[in-house]
């Protein structure tokens, strides 16, 4: 039986100007990838300081400079319209990983920051 569940993996900014990258191993029952969405505990920083490049199983999805802001949503968006659609891509190696930046824009003063990456998947249950 296939069921739907959401993964959440969290990075932390610490310090201002800088770049984060990091890797996330995917459970081997994943069957598909839905979505994608980015949020932040603080998304003033994330809308206006943040950029990234994102790839799954070692395929680019978002080029290095993609703006974060493009991949937020807001609360006034349908729960279930809130992801980007990543048309049921397959899991490959199960592999995860983004590259960060964090870049002054004037308009922010840095603060640390943590930025979540939130996967809509299908996973296969086992049990």
């Amino acid at each position: 039986m296939i069921k739907a569940v959401r993964k959440r993996f969290d990075i932390q900014i610490t310090a201002a100007n800088s770049s984060v990258s990091q890797s996330f191993e995917m459970e081997k029952s994943i069957t598909a990838y839905r979505g994608f969405l980015l949020t932040s505990n603080m998304d003033d920083m994330l809308y206006f300081r943040g950029s990234q490049r994102i790839e799954i199983s070692k395929e680019e999805i978002f080029p290095e400079g993609y703006e974060s802001k493009l991949l937020m949503s807001g609360l006034n968006v349908s729960p279930n319209a809130r992801y980007f659609d990543l048309e049921n891509m397959k899991p490959g190696n199960g592999q995860v990983k983004i590259e960060f930046s964090d870049t002054d824009d004037g308009r922010t003063a840095f603060q640390p920051y943590r930025v979540s990456l939130y996967l809509d998947c299908l996973m296969e249950d086992r049990g």
